[in-house]
């Protein structure tokens, strides 16, 4: 009967932290009727995004909160953004989901519920605790963006798998060939992110080839224009220089390099 009893008290006291009521008005936090911190909205992106502070109701600042463009959501999943937390007081950083809908109140809500807050400032054991239990650890989202380049300069292929146009480093390639009779290449931006992943038969005098493009996720087969047959044997920057050359010019015509 006893530990039934303590049973009930723990279900009670559970019960009560779970009921918690959260709200936020006038840029107020409010937790049970007693207020806990004010939030200060700096509006990015011409308004339709958002960074947030939150200020103890002393005027100290706690927390800044910056959307965090390096991370994409899972699945692509538009619910929901990742921001960068700071908790200045605290010495600590983490990465949260944040509502898109209502940003704001979801990062007021957040910080009403975390119970991070003691005598006007943070506590920084249970802001570990909270990063523990709510922050998460997304991917770093891809970066395709290509070099700027002018498209009157002449593409050059290297000796050291590098890529240029007009002096400057657009990519880099890569020979990953596996059998005699199909030839195999993946290319890359100069940050090392893979691109594109090409294979072709006939070496120069290819007809077309086999294209996987990365960033977008679709797989085709390209005609390659061709002039006169080629007779010409492998050069020191790749045994396939010309039939390269040409695939080079249709991946920046279509800003994969």
């Amino acid at each position: 009967m006893k530990k039934l009893a303590m049973l009930f008290i723990a279900v009670a006291i559970v019960g009560h932290a779970f009921a918690q009521k959260i709200d936020y008005k006038n840029n107020i936090i409010n937790v049970d009727g007693k207020e806990l911190a004010r939030v200060n909205k700096i509006k990015t992106n011409f308004g339709l995004t958002g960074n947030f502070e939150l200020y103890s109701l002393s005027g100290k600042k706690l927390i800044i909160a910056v959307l965090a463009t390096d991370f994409v959501p899972p699945n692509g999943d538009n619910s929901f953004f990742y921001y960068r937390f700071t908790f200045l007081t605290a010495n600590q950083v983490a990465v949260f989901p944040i509502s898109r809908l209502g940003a704001e109140k979801s990062f007021a809500k957040l910080i009403g519920a975390a119970n991070i807050i003691a005598n006007d400032d943070l506590d920084a054991e249970k802001v570990t605790e909270f990063i523990a239990y709510k922050s998460m650890n997304p991917p770093v989202a891809a970066d395709y963006t290509v070099e700027s380049r002018d498209r009157g300069w002449p593409i050059v292929l290297k000796e050291d798998k590098t890529i240029e146009q007009g002096q400057k480093l657009i990519g880099r390639f890569k020979d990953v060939s596996t059998s005699t009779d199909i030839d195999s290449y993946e290319f890359s931006l100069p940050n090392g992110l893979t691109v594109v992943k090409i294979s072709f038969t006939g070496g120069n005098n290819a007809q077309n080839f086999e294209v996987y493009t990365v960033k977008d996720n679709q797989r085709r087969v390209v005609p390659i224009p061709t002039k006169d047959k080629v007779f010409l044997a492998s050069t020191p920057e790749d045994r396939n220089q010309i039939a390269l050359g040409r695939i080079l010019k249709w991946m920046v015509s279509k800003d994969y390099l």
